[in-house]
């Protein structure tokens, strides 16, 4: 397995097609694509091959030097079970050694198995919020 930095030119249409197959994932379809696409060139992106099939991805946010969020981490599920997260996870503790990462997740169970450990919760801000302040 190879783990490197995202390239649009290389990576955009299998990751994409692989968000797209993985059930619950609405980042591929007609509303989202365009954005989540332009996400993925401004996040900080790994993505996880096997030979030339991307296997897996995750997709971070550099808080100006001060933590690390990382936002999706997807593995195909051919290659789960095989360490391709964790090893997408070290990556990022790698090459941010000095800032603290944090996991925002909906499958706090397998992070869990890997030592993860809560910190608070992640919350939505309703809509209705938003358009009452304007």
């Amino acid at each position: 397995m190879h783990i490197r930095k995202y390239n649009k030119a290389k990576d955009e249409n299998q990751l994409m097609k692989m968000i797209g197959d993985e059930k619950g994932w609405d980042y591929a379809n007609d509303r989202m694509a365009e954005k989540y696409k332009l996400a993925l060139e401004k996040s900080v992106t790994y993505v996880a091959y096997y030979d030339s099939k991307l296997c897996g991805f995750s997709r971070s946010i550099d808080d100006c030097g001060l933590y690390i969020y990382v936002c999706d981490l997807l593995v195909e599920p051919a290659f789960r079970g095989q360490n391709t997260g964790r090893k997408l996870m070290e990556c990022i503790s790698r090459d941010y050694p000095d800032q603290i990462v944090y996991m925002m997740s909906d499958v706090d169970r397998y992070y869990k198995k890997l030592g993860y450990e809560r910190a608070g919760s992640v919350l939505t801000v309703p809509n209705h919020f938003l358009r009452e302040s304007i």
